[in-house]
């Protein structure tokens, strides 16, 4: 194979390779995602997908046998090469809450072969509040935990709301440097996580998130309007008060928020078992075996929190499988051929 043709895979060319193939072998469909941790998750997603005549690859995208990384390099692939028998498999960030407004927003929205998380991104999904004790049980293989992650994200989602909504107001408009996503991520910001003060934490929140606030609609009075229809339409997309950290930065929500909580609290589970290990062992031999069998049966928790996927029955979720599962349902399979817009077509 040249270097040319391989480094001008598009889906007329994978079309062709499956045409090729025995009428009794899978129709593959190529999915360029992101970056390396999003092989792992599209993956998990596109598997359920699969069945005896149709099988997905992830990739990750490269141009001239550069590898690329990131949510631009995955699109530019696929425009290069749309069709059926090649997807993108994105990240949404804000782009599903601009509502198209925006080239990257509408291009996203409006591609037939772009499949996004909803959610602003995997991580957001890796982080959902149901899930959340099960991977602290999964790394400490303790179950006392006594600390309501649904209640906590609930409240701290319903205490950011108002503020998120300033931040979309802005950044959908031609003031998008007044108020950046950097900024609303430093007003959130919770710092040195403890359960034990979580309370408090959540109080000096609030005092942050009213102050910042009241200074937008004092300062930016024009934009009252805005903020209550951008409200609406949030709402009309599944975005509501106590699920707002679904759609906050991935990022700054896993690395800022969750993996301390996840780390303060699985902490203290471990020292609690090997606390009990060492009250119920009769002697210094067995409390040394019990206390290697343990440790070497328990995972790191930041392992745990990345290979979550517990999120399986969130409403983002939903929709995120059943746009896939449309998909797949228009692929006449038996043939490697779809009933979609043709192959090379511009959407």
């Amino acid at each position: 194979m040249s270097k040319r043709l391989i480094e001008n895979i598009t889906s007329q060319y994978i079309e062709a390779a499956n045409s090729l193939v025995s009428k009794n072998a899978s129709c593959k469909i190529v999915a360029y995602v992101e970056s390396y941790d999003d092989v792992f998750f599209w993956r998990t997603v596109l598997s359920q997908l699969e069945n005896d005549k149709l099988c997905f690859e992830v990739m990750l995208p490269t141009h001239e046998k550069i590898l690329e990384r990131g949510k631009k390099a995955a699109i530019t692939s696929m425009l290069e090469g749309l069709g059926k028998n090649m997807i993108a498999c994105v990240d949404a960030d804000y782009d599903y809450l601009k509502d198209g407004c925006g080239m990257s927003s509408y291009q996203m929205l409006h591609n037939p072969f772009i499949f996004h998380t909803y959610v602003y991104a995997i991580e957001n999904y890796q982080c959902y509040a149901p899930s959340l004790h099960n991977v602290c049980v999964s790394a400490t293989l303790n179950d006392n935990i006594h600390f309501d992650f649904v209640s906590f994200l609930t409240r701290f989602s319903n205490i950011i709301y108002p503020l998120f909504v300033w931040n979309i107001v802005f950044v959908c408009s031609h003031r998008a440097n007044d108020f950046t996503m950097t900024d609303f991520d430093y007003i959130i910001d919770i710092s040195n996580f403890n359960r034990r003060w979580s309370e408090v934490l959540l109080q000096k929140l609030t005092s942050k998130v009213n102050g910042k606030s009241h200074y937008l609609q004092n300062k930016y009075p024009d934009m009252r309007d805005d903020w209550e229809e951008t409200d609406k339409r949030l709402g009309k997309l599944g975005v509501t008060p106590d699920t707002t950290y679904l759609y906050i930065q991935g990022h700054h929500l896993f690395n800022k928020l969750v993996m301390p909580m996840i780390s303060s609290i699985c902490n203290s589970l471990v020292l609690q078992r090997e606390k009990e290990i060492g009250e119920q062992s009769k002697h210094e031999a067995q409390y040394n075996t019990e206390i290697t069998s343990y440790k070497n049966s328990i995972t790191g928790y930041d392992i745990v929190l990345k290979k979550n996927i517990g999120f399986t029955e969130s409403e983002p979720y939903k929709k995120m499988i059943g746009d896939l599962q449309k998909y797949v349902a228009s692929l006449d399979v038996s043939s490697c051929t779809c009933n979609m817009e043709k192959s090379g077509e511009k959407i």
